[in-house]
């Protein structure tokens, strides 16, 4: 019996990844509404916690929980100032880093469509 691919692996681990947040942060280092929320302008150690609990998430290593423990999304973001505006900035964008991505659009669905329900989950803020 055949194994099923985990989506890590249809998108081809780890680099994928990479490429997605690399593409990701590029935007949000520019973002008017985003790159304040990183006041010391280091976007590497952000940029690598990403990576690892996307691809854990999508059936990669365990290392985000191995070296962060459980994700706890919302709990981790409490203290950033959530609101629709930030929310539609980072889907703003996460949207064009998916759109860069080399993968097939059906993967790229699946993959929206989780991330666009993550932001909405962490918004903390009422408009």
């Amino acid at each position: 019996m055949a194994e099923i691919e985990t989506f890590y692996e249809r998108v081809g681990g780890s680099p994928f990844f990479a490429d997605l947040v690399s593409q990701f942060y590029a935007r949000v280092s520019i973002d008017l509404i985003l790159a304040p929320m990183y006041p010391d302008k280091d976007f590497k150690q952000a940029a690598q916690r990403l990576q690892m609990f996307l691809e854990q998430y999508w059936g990669g290593p365990g290392t985000y929980s191995e070296t962060r423990g459980h994700p706890r999304l919302r709990m981790r973001h409490g203290s950033f100032h959530i609101d629709s505006s930030a929310r539609d900035a980072w889907l703003s964008c996460m949207r064009g880093a998916v759109d860069g991505v080399d993968i097939s659009q059906e993967l790229k669905d699946e993959l929206w469509k989780y991330l666009y329900s993550a932001a909405i989950h962490l918004v903390n803020q009422p408009d």
